[in-house]
């Protein structure tokens, strides 16, 4: 790999991040020693760049800094028509038309050599099964998410029993053709997934939480996967 094609790399590793992320880290994602690590970093900070940290402690970037616009190759031309094409077919229309203005900012910016390869995309995703229906709101439930915002839903379950919670929205997963809302239920005081064309109705509450240890995404994935979250991610 070219080393400036590494450090625009390198850039969008750390703003994918949500915590401090050392420089082994680093070395492992780009299979380099961190001496050269260290260089790139600092070559990074030299030129501007918006990262903080140190040596053996970690470092963070600024998740405003953005790169000014990049060119794709074919492929990655085709990972990203299938991402829009999936987000088209098995989301609401709110977050369609977004994947839809995504896809027109990049056609927009593409190179005339380029243009030709979203024309001869060979992957697509299509629905195998009926779409389940929802009673709530797709784009509500990102938005709660996002906030961090707790919810209160009313639910049915497989038996037929409805129950209705107070929990902590962390994530939304897909398991074709459903979505499941992964949660942490403060009446059980513990990790519950719903459903969300099980979910009869939801509804934001007056109080926000923050990311809080044995309680949180990462904590999940680590129990579910045996991995934690910045490898789950990637």
């Amino acid at each position: 790999m070219r080393r400036a094609d590494r450090l625009i790399k390198l850039v969008h590793f750390m703003r994918s991040r949500h915590r401090a992320i050392t420089a082994q880290q680093i070395a492992d994602e780009f299979s380099i020693c961190t001496r050269t690590v260290y260089r790139d970093i600092q070559d990074l900070m030299d030129s501007g760049t918006p990262i903080v940290g140190e040596a053996g402690v970690g470092y963070m970037i600024d998740k405003q800094f953005y790169l000014p616009p990049i060119t794709f190759d074919a492929d990655e031309l085709e990972a990203i028509g299938l991402g829009i094409s999936m987000v088209r077919q098995w989301t609401d229309e709110k977050f369609a038309q977004k994947a839809n203005e995504a896809f027109a900012k990049i056609q927009a910016v593409l190179p005339a050599n380029l243009q030709g390869e979203l024309q001869q995309i060979t992957a697509y995703a299509i629905p195998s099964r009926p779409v389940l229906p929802w009673s709530v709101s797709f784009s509500d439930l990102r938005e709660f998410i996002r906030k961090q915002q707790k919810i209160h839903i009313n639910y049915i379950d497989e038996k037929e029993k409805t129950t209705s919670r107070d929990v902590r929205p962390l994530s939304l997963f897909f398991f074709s053709p459903v979505w499941v809302l992964a949660t942490w239920c403060e009446k059980r005081q513990d990790f519950r997934n719903f459903r969300i064309d099980r979910i009869q109705s939801l509804t934001g509450l007056d109080e926000f939480f923050k990311d809080e240890e044995g309680k949180d995404l990462n904590t999940l994935i680590l129990r579910e996967t045996g991995a934690p979250l910045c490898d789950f991610n990637k």
